[in-house]
């Protein structure tokens, strides 16, 4: 298949990549930083230079690449756990925008497929209620929900030491959102 992951050079984006390139499947990935197109390209994945806040590049590029799939794997949140409380409405506005903006490229893009990470833990206030609105959209479309147990393995906040539950390796994460390619219309908890 051909599929699309925006957010690909992400803690997850990176083994969703590697998975579905040694699964033979076409895929590009959307990173919004120049300096890392080399590594989806490295990754075997064709590098789309984006910002998810720009929908019109958006568009053309998941319309130019006519995926069957596309995968949201999107945030906005720091290298370090401790600036965290800073980058809460960068986050929520890529769950709230940035959703949008994929949602409508796909349209585009006639793409059957959409899936989008998601939380599977409740968030207070302005985060909450965007987790909440990104969801219905996804579902309304008859997307996939893939809500997430905080990660952990290589490049995580906190490395192979285990958060507590909800919680799940970033690899195993990785193979479920791969595994799950052929769901429709549900919402998926993915933890240990």
């Amino acid at each position: 298949m051909r599929v699309f992951v925006a957010g690909a050079t992400g803690v997850i984006g990176v083994p969703i990549l590697k998975l579905l390139v040694a699964d033979g499947h076409e895929v590009a990935g959307m990173t919004r930083t120049p300096g890392k197109a080399d590594l989806v390209q490295s990754l075997g994945a064709v590098p789309v230079v984006c910002d998810v806040y720009d929908a019109d590049r958006v568009r053309a590029a998941v319309v130019a690449f006519a995926p069957d799939v596309l995968m949201h794997e999107l945030t906005d949140l720091p290298d370090r756990l401790a600036d965290l409380d800073q980058y809460r409405l960068r986050n929520s506005r890529i769950r709230r925008e940035g959703t949008q903006h994929l949602l409508a490229a796909a349209d585009a893009a006639r793409c059957p497929q959409f899936m989008a990470q998601s939380v599977a833990w409740e968030l207070p206030g302005p985060g909450g209620v965007a987790v909440a609105v990104m969801e219905r959209s996804v579902l309304d479309r008859n997307g996939v929900v893939l809500r997430y147990g905080q990660f952990y393995g290589l490049g995580t906040f906190g490395g192979d030491d285990p958060p507590p539950p909800p919680r799940v390796h970033v690899d195993e994460a990785a193979r479920q959102t791969v595994k799950a390619m052929d769901q429709h219309g549900v919402v998926l908890t993915i933890v240990e």
